[in-house]
């Protein structure tokens, strides 16, 4: 299969690239600038030039291929409403031209827009507060069978390995400034995760076993708690960890506020017995023991 990959440099990106083309799949990967393209050609895939905020050169790409994982997302949290509609103008874009193709179509969103519950697979896509940023894709993508596209969507976790973890990465940060690693209150609110490995080989079995509709949760661990992750990195950073009263947490993680503050539980049991998944990376808190703190955002 030739697979169209958006977000082919970034970090789920680069991990899943091996392993399709370990599988016999042709890769084609989305750069947008020649540092990119330089990464891509070190990898061994061909370079599709194209941008988030062209969605017609991502659609160009995607009309040449067998098969589309779009892993692609601005992660400017000043602009993170924004940035969805931009996304979704991306999916819609790259939909209308695999139209009719019966063609698979996998498109990224994440498990936390499912709040007040334990996310499951089987729960609609939410279109209103804070998964409305992610959710016009998932309904654009969902629907796709309508158009003859397998379209299906990959709710992801906090990803992790030793050099990033979601958004636990610019925590670490932020307490290497401040001094001490913080956490919201008794930090039992906490986030699921995967390692990055696991979520590469989730989305190889999407893009060729996935059935069209279809939901599935990158989970391994259904919920570590905050507490736990400041304690690791406490110990890798040699810092103390905290909690931080209500009126403390804004001014000790800024726009990550929100975040830090999420409580987040997700179950991946349906995706696990559809694709035959089964997680075999490091844990989250192994990798914070071992972090590397200097890592790139």
């Amino acid at each position: 299969m030739r697979v169209f990959v958006t977000g082919a440099t970034g970090f789920i990106g680069t991990a899943l690239i091996p392993k399709l083309k370990a599988a016999g799949h042709e890769v084609v990967g989305v750069a947008r600038n020649d540092a990119g393209a330089a990464k891509l050609e070190a990898l061994g895939v061909a370079v599709h030039r194209g941008l988030l905020e062209a969605p017609e050169s991502l659609a160009e790409g995607a009309r040449n291929a067998d098969g589309v994982v779009h892993l692609a997302f601005d992660h400017d949290f000043s602009r993170f409403v924004e940035n969805g509609q931009k996304d979704n103008r991306a999916v819609e874009a790259m939909l209308a031209v695999l139209e009719g193709t019966g063609k698979p179509f996998v498109v990224t969103s994440g498990v936390n827009i499912i709040t007040g519950k334990i996310a499951e697979e089987t729960d609609p896509t939410p279109r209103d507060g804070f998964g409305v940023v992610r959710g016009a894709s998932e309904l654009s993508t969902l629907s796709a069978a309508e158009r003859g596209v397998r379209g299906m969507v990959v709710r992801l976790p906090q990803v992790h390995d030793t050099r990033r973890q979601g958004l636990i990465t610019p925590m670490i940060q932020i307490a290497r400034q401040k001094g001490f690693v913080g956490y919201a209150g008794d930090g039992s609110t906490g986030l699921s995760a995967a390692h990055v490995s696991d979520v590469a080989r989730l989305y190889r079995l999407a893009l060729e076993k996935g059935k069209e509709g279809a939901v599935f949760h990158a989970v391994d661990e259904e919920h570590v708690p905050m507490r736990a992750m400041a304690e690791a990195i406490g110990e890798r950073l040699g810092l103390a960890a905290r909690g931080l009263a209500p009126d403390e947490v804004e001014g000790y993680f800024g726009a990550f506020a929100m975040f830090a503050s999420m409580d987040n539980h997700a179950s991946s049991a349906l995706t696990r017995a559809a694709l035959g998944w089964t997680p075999t990376g490091r844990g989250m808190l192994d990798d914070l023991r071992e972090c590397e703190p200097d890592a790139a955002v």
